[in-house]
């Protein structure tokens, strides 16, 4: 942990959605959502509708994206995405300036997380590039605790690294995310680039709402 003469101004720990803020992959999770759902011969959701359901625990999303298919049809649901996703995960990078972004945060003694609806597996795939490891001093995912926008993924975090609400800033893509950061109490950025129109994030009080990376990074330089 860093010394406590190093903490940060405002926030002590930060944590990341990951897909649609730091991964750029809203894109092909939509496509993915859609094709799982004609696999299964359900009502292929609007590019609108697929994306909506991005940040939540898999089933529950695509539960949310299909509700035309049965129950009894979510394994072969759930599988149908995981083939699809499979196929392009390797087309899937980050955002430009992400990495500039988190040595930054990183250099300042700010304890960097992620808080994810990915699987625990999913993540530990994407965390294993070179660039990102050791970068990240924790993470929680959907599968190991609750999903979106239930609090727990922010409060375990919290608890870990004995932080307190005010000095905890989530940063995402969804209104899901933004209301994850209500319900824990914690202060939230959003970033209008990824799966979410902007405009719904406002009566869920960000603090900020960035445009693109390098803005998120300016804002966090002067602000975090």
């Amino acid at each position: 942990m860093p010394d406590s003469a190093f903490r940060p101004r405002q926030f002590d720990l930060i944590a990341f959605d990951w897909d649609g803020t730091l991964f750029d992959s809203t894109k092909i999770i939509t496509r993915c959502i859609q094709l799982a759902v004609r696999d299964v011969g359900g009502t292929v959701p609007t590019d609108e509708q697929a994306s909506y359901v991005i940040g939540m625990a898999l089933m529950q999303a695509l539960a949310h994206a299909a509700p035309d298919v049965p129950a009894d049809k979510y394994p072969e649901l759930g599988a149908r995405y995981r083939h699809h996703y499979l196929a392009h995960q390797n087309d899937i990078s980050l955002f430009d300036g992400v990495l500039a972004l988190l040595a930054d945060l990183k250099a300042r003694h700010h304890w960097l997380a992620v808080a994810t609806g990915k699987s625990r597996r999913g993540l530990d795939e994407a965390l294993q590039t070179v660039e990102l490891k050791g970068m990240f001093n924790a993470s929680r995912t959907a599968d190991e605790t609750a999903g979106k926008p239930h609090p727990r993924m922010l409060q375990e975090l919290m608890r870990e690294f004995g932080v307190e609400p005010e000095r905890t800033l989530m940063i995402g893509d969804t209104t899901h995310d933004l209301q994850m950061a209500l319900n824990a109490g914690c202060v939230g950025v959003g970033v209008s680039y990824g799966a979410h129109e902007p405009e719904a994030f406002q009566a869920l009080q960000p603090r900020f709402v960035a445009r693109s990376v390098r803005d998120l990074h300016d804002w966090l330089l002067n602000n975090a």
